[in-house]
């Protein structure tokens, strides 16, 4: 009898169902071991949008006029070569055109190819850098549109406009509807900001230290640069966290300051050391994020912030740092270490 085909006897039978018993007991003994170590990895395990902070590094006021350090192209040799030391694949750069007529315009143009060429993109930041919140409205579109001729069919544009000051109509939200439908017909999308660390107001405070002889602790000022970007950074993604279920593509609002000329590299390296990965402005634009249009009693600020505002989570909704009297109290004692009572 073919053994493939012979029918079982009783006795196969019965030790065929106990066999069956026990291979299901073992079963459920090594489930019942190996249950604590699930849970345990169920918990510890980070999920994608947990354990992913990313951020896109953008600067503003492209001239910028010079700072206490450098000439405007020695400025943009180092930043250049510090985006590329830091492993910046592409940071973008919003262009005033009107400051290509300044003094220290001079050479703009040509420094502006050179962070093209590097693989940096460039966007319109208006061209002499109007208030949303009090310019009237046909004025301020008009200068948009002015800078939009400059940058049209230049290499590395993109059709992103932000708002200087970030400013987007103020408390007249008729003001801001009408600069959004003024966008939405230009085919611009809102160059939005969702990390800001008022970095502008610690390279005024470095400027004036300089022509006042006063002495500056170099270390000081690096290591308050960096955690003031970092420390931002963190805030404004658990607020985003909070606000939003996850932690969306950032944006990094920096300025051509000689600040990020000399401290770029190590901004990148303490966001890296604190989880964070550097991605390309189209990277962090392409977040549904800027679909968005939070309707808030003041239209200024960072995206993040507004669509908190919005969404009723209390105050602060915006990173400590961004108050200039704090902040600056604090450059005098940490950078001049000169001490105020306070």
């Amino acid at each position: 009898m073919n053994t493939a085909t012979r029918e079982k006897t009783p006795e196969t039978a019965s030790a065929s169902r106990y066999g069956s018993i026990m291979t299901h007991l073992l079963r459920l003994l090594l489930a019942f071991l190996l249950l604590p170590l699930a849970a345990a990895c169920a918990t510890t395990a980070p999920t994608p949008s947990a354990a992913t902070k990313r951020i896109a590094v953008t600067f503003d006021d492209i001239p910028r006029n010079p700072g206490g350090f450098f000439t405007p192209d020695e400025r943009a040799t180092r930043l250049l070569a510090g985006l590329r030391t830091a492993g910046v694949r592409q940071a973008a750069f919003f262009v005033n055109p009107g400051n290509l007529q300044q003094p220290f315009g001079e050479g703009g143009e040509r420094r502006i190819a050179a962070y093209v060429a590097a693989g940096h993109v460039i966007a319109n930041h208006s061209f002499s850098h109007p208030s949303g919140n009090t310019t009237p409205v046909a004025d301020y579109l008009a200068d948009i549109d002015r800078a939009e001729a400059w940058l049209a069919n230049r290499p590395g544009r993109r059709a992103w406009f932000r708002f200087p000051y970030l400013h987007e109509g103020g408390r007249d939200l008729a003001r801001r509807d009408a600069l959004r439908a003024g966008l939405a017909q230009r085919g611009l999308r809102n160059g939005y900001v969702t990390v800001d660390a008022s970095d502008w107001n610690m390279e005024s405070l470095v400027a004036q230290a300089r022509a006042a002889g006063k002495t500056i602790d170099m270390d000081a000022l690096r290591d308050l640069y960096v955690t003031s970007h970092v420390d931002s950074a963190e805030f404004y993604d658990g607020l985003a966290r909070r606000t939003l279920g996850r932690s969306p593509a950032h944006i990094l609002l920096l300025h051509e300051t000689d600040l990020a000329a000399l401290y770029l590299p190590d901004l990148i390296a303490a966001l890296r050391a604190r989880g964070w990965e550097i991605i390309t402005a189209d990277e962090a634009y392409a977040d549904p994020l800027g679909e968005i249009m939070p309707n808030v009693p003041v239209a200024q600020g960072t995206l993040i912030e507004a669509i908190a505002w919005e969404r009723g989570l209390p105050a602060p909704r915006w990173y400590e740092g961004n108050n200039v009297e704090n902040a600056t109290r604090l450059f005098n004692a940490r950078v001049l270490k000169e001490y105020t009572a306070q």
